[in-house]
């Protein structure tokens, strides 16, 4: 399933500057080391790659790829791949640094990166996004490796890119080493090494911590009113989990628009006729079209942005409804817009810890591919709701310790880790 985004010309602008103003608080708050502050402000690789690519027409087309990886102190790079037009050098290294917090917070050992191609998937065949795939895995060459930098689907990328990365990254090596290399990417297709699980860790993972935060406020989940941006595979998958808990899906929009019930919407249901309408949730029967901008100040319980970054803005922020934010997407909420929602009193659960479940699902894949072990799907689930009630948990104790925000928490936590990694080993030469 190729996930929809909220909007086809959703800004980019403001994602580095927002992730770096979030890190610089962190590290003023814990008085992070000077030098080590330098290292973790800056990214340690920046790959563009211009690649040509023959269309089915016969004529060739030159698409621009990005790889940046951020930091690995503590394990190999790893972080999505996105096909979408605002992809470029700056959404890459600030995608690429959420990662490095994201992994740290986990307690994963893996360092942060993340790329793409500047492209609409929605103008090329499949058999050209093959081309353009694999293409652009052969233009990366060793800077991706199974021990290296691990690439995983991200916005409008897939298991089936996955596969076409992993065929043809084995196909650059020895017969002797092509089984060796399957953990070069995750997020793979079950008959092409991928975990039982994956496909849903990230909403799941969503899903839990939206649980975890109900019940240590005591509050209870059944027929609290939730909308979702974004129906790919991450806003999809949290809806699935919610309803099944008692709540009611009342909005969704995706790349197309946004359409409401407040009697609630039936989620099998949406994704059925979205799959059938070329990936649109408009013209749904059971539920009306209202305008796009409206969305976020719908009434509700629950607002869970997970499409793309800097949707909850500073122009829209104070319309917001909702008492919990819980951010599926990466960067959904810049920070001018946090200040007011805070202020509002509203709680947000932020991306690094909220939408965590797909890179610990990815670890796991990692995991069974390199020890060539083969998890049910029981055991993927339980081994993810144990690892995010960890994060969480630590996450809100130091968040009442510090008398901080979750964010302000979670980028504390991050931060600490890898500082501690950097004194412990010290820095070469």
């Amino acid at each position: 399933m190729i996930a929809k985004t909220a909007s086809k010309k959703a800004p980019k602008q403001g994602m580095l500057e927002n992730v770096m103003r979030q890190f610089d608080n962190a590290a003023d708050i814990i008085d992070l080391n000077t030098n080590i502050r330098k290292i973790l402000e800056v990214t340690n690789n920046e790959i563009v790659v211009h690649f040509p690519v023959r269309m089915d027409n016969g004529e060739v087309e030159i698409f621009t790829g990005y790889r940046v990886q951020h930091n690995n102190s503590l394990g190999p790079y790893k972080g999505g791949l996105r096909y979408h037009p605002t992809v470029d050098i700056d959404a890459a290294k600030a995608l690429a640094m959420w990662m490095t917090w994201k992994t740290s917070l986990a307690g994963l050992p893996y360092g942060g990166a993340k790329g793409g191609i500047q492209l609409d998937p929605n103008k090329y065949s499949v058999s050209e996004l093959e081309r353009i795939t694999r293409r652009f895995t052969y233009a990366l060459g060793d800077n991706i490796g199974p021990e290296l930098d691990i690439p995983a689907p991200d916005v409008n990328t897939n298991p089936q890119t996955m596969a076409w990365i992993l065929d043809t990254y084995m196909s650059t090596k020895s017969p002797a080493e092509r089984s060796t290399n399957m953990h070069v990417v995750t997020g793979k297709p079950i008959g092409a090494g991928g975990s039982k699980g994956r496909d849903r860790a990230t909403g799941y993972g969503v899903f839990l911590t939206i649980k975890f935060w109900a019940e240590s406020n005591n509050i209870e989940l059944r027929d609290k009113k939730f909308i979702v941006q974004g129906f790919g595979n991450v806003g999809y998958w949290t809806a699935f989990f919610l309803v099944n808990e008692g709540a009611i899906l009342t909005a969704v929009q995706d790349a197309y628009g946004s359409i409401a019930n407040e009697d609630g919407i039936d989620v099998d249901q949406l994704l059925e006729y979205s799959q059938g309408n070329k990936g649109s949730i408009l013209g749904y029967a059971k539920a009306r079209t209202i305008d796009s901008k409206d969305f976020f100040s719908l009434d509700c319980d629950i607002c869970i942005p997970a499409a793309l970054g800097n949707q909850i803005t500073a122009k829209n922020a104070h319309k917001v409804k909702a008492y919990l934010i819980a951010e599926g997407a990466n960067g959904p909420t810049d920070v001018d817009a946090e200040e007011i929602l805070l202020q509002k009193g509203i709680d947000i659960i932020p991306d690094i810890l909220c939408n965590s479940g797909g890179v610990i699902g990815s670890y796991f894949e990692w995991l069974q591919n390199r020890n060539g072990e083969i998890w049910s799907l029981d055991e993927v689930m339980e081994k993810l709701e144990k690892k995010m009630k960890e994060s969480f948990s630590t996450v809100l104790k130091t968040s009442k310790e510090r008398k901080v925000d979750m964010r302000t928490a979670a980028f504390v936590i991050a931060i600490e880790r890898l500082e501690e990694a950097y004194v412990q080993r010290g820095i070469f030469p």
